[in-house]
């Protein structure tokens, strides 16, 4: 029998659990679930003999390194601050590690005695990073076995509400961590774009978006992560014209979201007296000129440079964010988080509705014979439920699979790793798409270089 820790049993960690336990008695395995909460990693289990639970603190290094010793290897899904510790007494003890988290700059220093110990850190097995990594190295491998260049990439991630139950002016719900939501895109963004850098600062960032069409679910728009440049030289692309990735919202929401940050309603960075007993139309005024002789949703909208009856107007009155009835209720809060808890509310993923994971990779190079090519490439995860999200089978079914092939001995890698070798990357994909997790592709010719 083999023994498999997993540690942390919350959202992302649903799809995971059930894939391990599904395949427990096939593969004989033995699959230990620990958590702060154990009555949450029970409810995982759901009784399965294979299946076993434990309260897990990952701070207490003696109960992690008396774990990590039982078990033949160690599935991480905490969060990202908290691999370093596990991944260190995997290192000591001689045990493998996957996770679904960015390779921190602390993993990345264990490279070496990992692979004196022999064990593989495997590292951003999710979906971005994860899925993103191994379906684009996927097709990059493919154009360079053919005698391609490469001269743009465009990558575009989005966790949405599946179509169905887009119900709201916004077109969005909260389906992950509404904080990273509220936060997203601070700093610069930098991409390159036909050999020339460019530097996106945050105030301007949701006004710098691109129109994408992703295959019969319609328009989306993205506005650009933060580092694109980065990417270069994980896909060995270090010469490559263009390199950009971005986020997918529905067409509006970003021109919209671009208000909240110009009004400063994305500030985390000091709090507002009296924030408990304010309105939100009190919270509204705090940000604009005193103009007393005005409304506050024609002061906001000259602010902001927009029509009073646009429908960037129509989405922050259906937000509330002019009733002058209702209290905030957060004593000493930040802007943010004020902004978050009405958020919270508005964007609220109900109990009926489902979630969807939207991904477009575009390439665009020249064939041996010169010839100027693009391929398109689309996957959309909708989820099966709230357990089942198509969240948790996206960041799981990745991790499971990955973690079988180690099990099995068909990875024979030692040190720290992210899946961009096909050695990993391909029998991921394949047995992904026998969960409906693929992605569909489109290759035409271009004639505008600029159009790659």
């Amino acid at each position: 029998m083999k023994n498999i820790l997993v540690i942390g049993a919350g959202l992302s960690a649903s799809t995971l659990i059930r894939y391990l336990l599904d395949q427990s008695e096939e593969y004989g395995w033995k699959v230990k679930i620990a958590d702060i909460d154990e009555d949450l990693a029970r409810a995982k289990v759901n009784g399965h003999p294979n299946g076993s639970t434990i309260k897990f603190d990952a701070t207490d290094e003696e109960q992690c390194l008396h774990e990590v010793s039982r078990a033949d290897l160690i599935i991480s899904m905490l969060p990202a601050k908290m691999h370093y510790g596990i991944a260190r007494s995997c290192v000591k003890l001689g045990k493998s590690m996957v996770n679904a988290s960015y390779v921190s700059d602390e993993i990345k220093l264990l490279d070496e005695e990992a692979k004196r110990a022999g064990v593989l850190l495997l590292n951003e097995m999710g979906v971005d990073p994860g899925i993103d990594h191994m379906s684009a190295m996927q097709i990059i491998d493919q154009i360079r076995e053919m005698g391609g260049e490469l001269l743009s990439f465009r990558s575009f991630t989005g966790g949405l509400v599946a179509p169905r139950y887009d119900n709201n002016p916004w077109n969005y719900k909260f389906t992950w961590a509404p904080k990273n939501v509220v936060l997203a895109g601070q700093g610069t963004a930098q991409i390159i774009v036909n050999g020339m850098y460019k530097y996106i600062p945050y105030h301007r960032l949701f006004t710098r978006i691109q129109r994408i069409n992703v295959l019969d679910y319609g328009e989306f728009e993205a506005y650009l992560n933060r580092d694109s440049l980065k990417y270069r030289s994980i896909y060995g692309l270090d010469n490559i014209p263009t390199m950009i990735r971005g986020t997918l919202r529905r067409p509006g929401y970003s021109r919209t979201w671009n208000v909240l940050v110009q009004l400063g309603m994305t500030d985390d960075t000091y709090t507002l007296e009296n924030s408990g007993n304010m309105t939100y139309s009190d919270f509204t005024e705090t940000f604009l000129k005193y103009r007393p002789e005005v409304s506050l949703e024609r002061n906001v909208a000259e602010y902001v440079g927009i029509d009073e009856d646009s429908t960037i107007m129509y989405r922050l009155r259906w937000l509330g964010l002019f009733d002058k009835r209702r209290k905030i209720g957060l004593k000493n809060a930040t802007p943010a988080q004020i902004l978050q808890h009405l958020l919270e509310e508005k964007w609220h993923f109900e109990k009926h509705d489902r979630d969807m994971i939207v991904m477009q990779h575009q390439f665009g190079f020249t064939t041996l014979n010169g010839e100027k090519e693009k391929i398109i490439s689309s996957m959309v995860v909708e989820g099966d439920d709230h357990t089942h999200t198509a969240m948790s089978k996206t960041v799981g079914l990745p991790v499971a699979i990955a973690s079988k092939l180690i099990l099995q001995g068909r990875l024979k890698l030692t040190g720290v790793h992210v899946p961009t070798i096909k050695d990993i990357y391909q029998p991921v994909l394949d047995e992904l798409q026998e969960y409906g997790i693929k992605f569909i592709e489109e290759q035409i010719a271009v004639e505008d270089y600029l159009h790659y």
